[in-house]
């Protein structure tokens, strides 16, 4: 396979009212069921699908966004979650879409409760897949070497120590990194990382990611790792599925029944098998449990 797959992805941004660009891509029709995506952590406008049938199928437009201070998206130091909201709101007015389910997993979790917070009206349903959540401390060792590792710089605001560290997970071959950071993850995350269309998708998203630096990963760690009390979860009133699996080392299951428990409009769906990244065999499942909420 070539990234000629991504032929019919269109690069898409727009200027926000404080001079910041924000980037996104746009598939599929503008007729289509609108379908906002939010991708995980580290993530780009490309952190699409190789295999979009399951978009095809379903007559999406599916809008694939970034967060600042990844891809073509300019930083904003010290953001948390409530700016990259207000972009999604102002992306849709770009987009004249109205309304749009929402989708996203691991990291977009917090991006996609600000939204359904601060922008209920823009909102058909829901679905977080594997987000992440406030960690409770005795579920930090839990998680993969990385992870652990950033949380405590995080919270110990040393920022020239998480640079460091994520220079060090950074290289020209992202697959690679990957593997390094993932050596540990349950075995269905290994076999899904082994698929060579998901290998495809994951690198060009990684480049585009972090192609200017790690300063918005540097920025979106600080967010993940330290209080949401930004976030008014008794405002996010949308319907919202969230599934996760109990062997999710990224993220761990326990802190996310947690959030899910504080929210008023929203459910936990457990898979049986499967780790942090067991949507991405799941795409179908997925979208139709969320398009039959809207």
């Amino acid at each position: 396979m070539t990234e000629d797959i991504f032929h019919d992805v269109d690069d898409r941004s727009a200027v926000m009212p404080d001079g910041r660009t924000v980037a996104w891509t746009a598939w599929g029709s503008p007729t289509g069921t609108p379908l906002l995506r939010i991708p995980g952590t580290p993530g780009s406008r490309y952190s699409v699908r190789a295999d979009r049938a399951p978009w095809r199928d379903r007559g999406l437009f599916v809008l694939t966004t970034e967060r600042p201070g990844f891809g073509a998206s300019t930083r904003l130091p010290g953001r948390r979650f409530s700016e990259h909201a207000d972009d999604l709101a102002r992306l849709l007015d770009v987009e004249g879409v109205e309304r749009t389910f929402v989708t996203g997993g691991s990291g977009a979790g917090p991006h996609i409760l600000s939204f359904l917070s601060r922008h209920p009206d823009r909102v058909r349903a829901a679905t977080v897949t594997a987000g992440a959540a406030p960690l409770r401390e005795q579920d930090v060792e839990q998680m993969i070497e990385l992870n652990q590792q950033s949380y405590r710089l995080s919270r110990a605001r040393d920022v020239e120590g998480l640079l460091a560290l994520l220079r060090a997970n950074m290289s020209d071959d992202p697959l690679a990194d990957i593997r390094s950071a993932m050596a540990t993850a349950p075995h269905d995350d290994l076999a899904i990382m082994d698929d060579p269309a998901w290998q495809q998708a994951f690198a060009r998203a990684q480049r585009q990611a972090l192609g200017g630096g790690p300063e918005g990963w540097l920025d979106e760690c600080l967010a993940l790792d330290n209080d949401w009390d930004e976030i008014d979860l008794s405002a996010v009133t949308p319907s919202l599925t969230w599934w996760h699996t109990r062997a999710d080392r990224n993220t761990p299951f326990e802190s996310a029944r947690a959030l899910v428990d504080q929210l008023p409009n929203a459910r936990l769906n457990v898979w049986a098998e499967g780790g942090h990244l067991a949507a991405y065999r799941r795409e179908g499942e997925v979208l139709d449990e969320l398009l039959s909420r809207g």
